[in-house]
């Protein structure tokens, strides 16, 4: 399968890289600056370019199976999430290639508040908030859209380094939490839920969640 990653650099990105590389993808890493990326892993094929321009999205999704998109912007560039999403959106429409974002967790609604979303709860950090109201307009900006296949994969409250164990839960619109009462899951296993999404479909034009 022929794979490209945009936002190859960042924490999530490059574990989808290598988690798509050793499964013996055709892996595409898309940087805006590659020294940013000095160290990439072996066998990715790097290139300089933005999400954000439409001709370098035609280019690099020419080809492809499938786009994935894991860019985070920097504090103060949160509105970058909605016009990454939509360029390539309109890039990638009537090509039959497919989309997987890499998306937020603050649309999702948290069990036992009687339908409340994380980012509704007291006490969500204010810190977040920016980034949190951009995903969700990231997520509004694909269920909008027509002509593509897409996915949107919300991760669960905590997204951090860890272990790849390969297991993870399967959830729609409610956020995953453990017997423990945590929400979480590794960057690694994330990769793997991502990438088992990309080789066997099963989330057409709609959001996914995991979990431990």
């Amino acid at each position: 399968m022929r794979v490209t990653v945009f936002g190859a650099a960042g924490a999530v990105g490059r574990r989808v890289v290598a988690e798509a590389l050793s499964r013996g993808h055709e892996v595409t890493a898309v940087v805006r600056d590659p020294a940013r990326f000095a160290e990439p892993p072996a066998g990715a094929r790097v290139r300089a370019a933005d999400a954000r321009n439409a001709e370098d999205v035609a280019r690099l999704a020419a080809g492809q199976d499938v786009v994935i998109t894991a860019t985070r912007p920097a504090p103060g560039g949160e509105p970058e999430l909605v016009t990454v999403a939509k360029t390539l959106l309109a890039g990638l429409a009537g090509t039959g290639v497919r989309l997987l974002v890499v998306g937020g967790a603050a649309t999702l609604t948290v069990p036992g508040t009687g339908g409340l979303t994380l980012v509704e709860e007291p006490g969500f950090p204010a810190g977040l908030r920016a980034i949190a109201l951009a995903c969700a307009d990231q997520l509004a900006a694909c269920r909008a859209a027509t002509g593509v296949d897409w996915a949107y994969l919300s991760p669960p409250a905590l997204l951090e380094p860890g272990e790849r164990t390969g297991a993870y839960r399967l959830g729609a619109d409610e956020l995953l939490v453990d017997a423990g009462g945590e929400s979480r899951i590794s960057m690694e296993d994330f990769a793997v839920a991502l990438l088992d999404e990309a080789e066997h479909p099963r989330h057409h034009r709609t959001r996914f969640t995991v979990g431990y």
